[in-house]
């Protein structure tokens, strides 16, 4: 819901290619190019957090299935973890079976 809608305030919103009210706007919706792994750069690091646990962070990928990545990590790995901000971190010392799936993947990976 607008911020004005219903009232004498109210401005449809406008397609920006078209100039159509976006209800009757027939552009195709826009592919964002996606980069491929080849051209990615993953940074591995080793972070403690507190009471002296240790985490797995993965930086620099961007993509859009980070999740999808992040679920073959974790079961490969066995621990939990999670995409906070764009990065990935895997509970645990795990840089090396991290370091594999990536490589294997096609990312370049930097430690």
């Amino acid at each position: 819901m607008r911020l004005f809608a219903g009232t004498p305030f109210d401005i449809p919103p406008h397609c920006e290619r078209c100039g159509k009210l976006q209800e009757s706007c027939e552009c195709p919706p826009e592919k964002v190019p996606r980069v491929p792994p080849e051209q990615q750069l993953a940074r591995l690091a080793l972070e403690k957090r507190k009471k002296g646990k240790l985490v797995t962070v993965v930086r620099g990928l961007e993509t859009d299935d980070l999740a999808d990545l992040l679920t073959r990590l974790k079961s490969l790995c066995g621990a939990g973890g999670t995409v906070k901000e764009g990065t990935i971190e895997i509970q645990g010392n795990h840089l090396d079976r991290v370091r594999g799936l990536l490589a294997a993947i096609g990312y370049r990976v930097q430690k």
